[in-house]
């Protein structure tokens, strides 16, 4: 068994990578998306790859996928039928919230529908308080009482909610047994196992949309899983999570919350092992496809851990890799506004009907639609021209903007994609300068089939002046699923101040913490494993936490706490970093410890080193006229180089396009580019870098 094979489902496309285990080699295929059933995608697609690059699947050690079945699910209301049930008093807290709304300057935009109604809201007689102490015992036929409200209700799915179960699950899972032996096939959520965090209404949201999730994640896990053993007969299926590690199957039919932003970060653990095998260890990514485009921070090798998200305008409070997404894909609609202003996005031509280049049926004007008319896209189409795209159409998609605006087409097409790239570096700023990062520290690493395209206007009005496309921009995502750990995360909610005295009644829960980690290690039949134990720290009357990094260690050692000076010096930091002052004499507490197990199921291959003389560049496979962003005057006739051609080591200056089979990169006249050991283009701005 020596194959592992990424699959990662978007909108437009459905991207596949393979590695050899053994020898290294890669094979690399994209197919049509099939959004009405994405998996029917992955096993065509799968069938597919073996006929046109000869990958035996009997060989397959492994499938990973990225998902977005869940995320969409959400999005378009497409869950299960839910009942929830809480303690006494709270069946409203889904709709009183934080009672602030949804956008500070729009009295006009309501916050979303509970994804429970008031009729399936119901109420149980029981209350634990801080510290789990009891204060009413849920007796036994106040559990039968439920059990027949629930079943009454003819729920798909049933949430369960308790106050304080986050530190007393006892009430919780009471409720739970009598609810699965009454009911085997109603899918059940506690909030004590989904997430035992504090906070009342992002736990039991996040409940709620884990059992909002669980049918519709269910039956397609079980379909794909199915669908892969007939294909793939030994091959083990992970699927990945929202925080960049891999999980089983069984654990995404129960836990299908997890797989929010499942998609997006592939692409983020894709981009950490580019960044490692370059040696620019922090990255700002974007991640450009056809409908959307994804941007997040990797610092030392790492990305940003976000442990609060909103999903679909639903807080979802689990660990999650810090990713904002904008609307701007390559088919991203450009369209006018009442004000009589251009906008782009986020209403996107997705994959059916598509671009108006496309010839589906498109007729508005699109980013991919501005590209072609640029030159900066082939008319001989995608996927190395087994795609093949009209610009003949793209063109009458653009004239009525340009008649309107009394511009030519290109103008009109420049205009286009600035509007995507303004959208693009504002969530870019989110994460990286509302943060507290400089965005010049950073190089802008370029991927998705439409990142590269676009990823010099985002660094200048970043500052940036270094640009990485790796290898295979256009499929990193379904690579980052091939590099991915198994990963698990564990929390335990304790509230004590940062002293010695107090970490002292800390290290039992931390050694528990510890045991249960060591066990799924074990479990996961994991030859190695790492843990990473960290803690929500704040100043002592704050209202938000930081989360700072305490310790690593591998599999079988001890799990220690620092001492509580070093701990301070920790939290002191990341407050800098993050708000720009800390004050050394403010009592700071912890709030909650979080203990990360990962097992290790990818080994990065060992690059040559760059030969000693720079290969010769080959000769352009073609010339054509290519519109730049430092020449916008006119087009300039460009050499056109196939990616394949490109060796390590070899260095050449613009104006050049470079293509490949999911990605078109352009190097503006300006700049310059040297081809890394891995294959990856590194790209220095010149010209209008502030």
């Amino acid at each position: 068994m020596v194959w592992v094979v990424g699959v990662d489902v978007g909108g437009t496309f459905t991207d596949f990578f393979a590695v050899n285990s053994q020898t290294g080699e890669q094979a690399l295929f994209k197919r049509a998306s099939t959004p009405d059933d994405p998996g029917r995608a992955i096993l065509s697609g799968l069938e597919e790859m073996t006929a046109a690059t000869g990958l035996d699947l009997a060989n397959a050690a492994r499938v990973a996928h990225g998902t977005t079945v869940a995320t969409n699910a959400l999005i378009q209301r497409r869950g299960g039928k839910v009942t929830l049930v809480t303690t006494k008093g709270f069946r409203d807290l889904l709709e009183v919230g934080r009672q602030v709304r949804p956008h500070m300057y729009d009295l006009q935009l309501d916050a979303p529908a509970p994804l429970v109604p008031e009729e399936r809201r119901l109420e149980v007689a029981e209350r634990i308080t801080a510290g789990g102490r009891v204060i009413q015992t849920l007796e036994a036929d106040e559990i039968a009482r439920v059990v027949e409200a629930v079943r009454a209700t003819e729920a798909d799915s049933c949430a369960v909610c308790l106050l304080f179960a986050f530190e007393s699950p006892q009430h919780e899972q009471a409720l739970g047994e009598a609810l699965a032996k009454a009911m085997p096939d109603l899918n059940l959520s506690l909030s004590s196992a989904v997430q035992p965090e504090f906070r009342e209404f992002e736990r039991f949201s996040t409940t709620v949309i884990n059992a909002y999730l669980q049918p519709v994640m269910a039956g397609y896990v079980a379909r794909l899983a199915e669908g892969i053993a007939r294909l793939a007969p030994k091959a083990v299926l992970g699927i990945n999570q929202s925080s960049g590690g891999l999980m089983t199957p069984a654990t995404a039919q129960q836990l299908p919350v997890r797989t929010a932003l499942s998609g997006p970060a592939a692409g983020a653990m894709g981009a950490v092992a580019v960044a490692r095998r370059v040696g620019i260890p922090d990255v700002i990514t974007l991640d450009m496809g056809g409908t959307s485009a994804d941007v997040a921070l990797i610092r030392n090798a790492e990305p940003a851990i976000a442990y609060q998200r909103t999903v679909a305008d639903f807080p979802i409070r689990l660990p999650m890799v810090d990713i904002d997404t904008v609307g701007a894909g390559g088919g991203s609609i450009a369209w006018f506004d009442l004000d009589g202003l251009m906008k782009v996005g986020p209403q996107s031509a997705g994959a059916v009907p598509g671009p108006a280049c496309y010839g589906l049926g498109g007729t508005e004007p699109t980013v991919t639609d501005a590209n072609i008319a640029l030159g900066r896209l082939s008319a001989r189409g995608l996927l190395g021209g087994g795609m093949a795209l009209d610009e003949g159409l793209a063109r009458r998609s653009l004239a009525p903007a340009a008649e309107r605006l009394e511009l030519t087409l290109e103008q009109v097409s420049r205009g286009i994609l600035d509007i995507a790239v303004a959208n693009m570096v504002r969530s870019i700023r989110t994460i990286s300068v509302e943060k507290g990062h400089d965005p010049r520290d950073f190089a802008l690493m370029a991927f998705g089939g439409a990142g590269p395209l676009h990823a010099r206007a985002v660094a200048v009005e970043l500052g940036i002046d270094r640009l990485i496309v790796p290898p295979a921009p256009g499929i990193l995502c379904a690579e980052g699923l091939i590099v991915a750990d198994l990963k698990e995360d564990f929390v335990a909610a304790e509230r004590l101040t940062v002293d010695e005295a107090a970490l002292g009644s800390a290290a039992a829960l931390i050694a528990g913490l510890a045991a249960d980690a060591e066990a799924w290690l074990v479990a996961q039949n994991a030859p190695t494993g790492r843990l990473s134990l960290a803690a929500d720290m704040r100043y002592q009357g704050q209202n938000f936490e930081l989360t700072v990094p305490l310790v690593n260690v591998g599999q079988g050692e001890t799990v220690a706490l620092p001492d509580a000076a070093s701990i301070r010096r920790g939290f002191f930091a990341a407050h800098d970093q993050a708000y720009g002052f800390h004050n050394p004499h403010d009592v700071v507490e912890i709030v909650a410890f979080r203990l990360t197990a990962r097992a290790p199921m990818h080994q990065e291959a060992v690059l040559s080193a760059l030969p000693a003389d720079a290969p010769t560049l080959p000769a352009p496979r073609e010339h054509r006229v290519v519109w730049f962003d430092t020449r916008p005057e006119a087009g300039l006739e460009t050499p056109v180089y196939g990616r394949a051609g490109l060796t390590p080591g070899m260095c050449f200056a613009g104006p050049a396009i470079v293509e490949q089979l999911d990605a078109t990169t352009p190097l503006d006249p300006a700049d310059s580019a040297a081809v890394a050991a891995d294959g990856s283009l590194i790209i220095t701005l010149g010209g209008a870098v502030s």
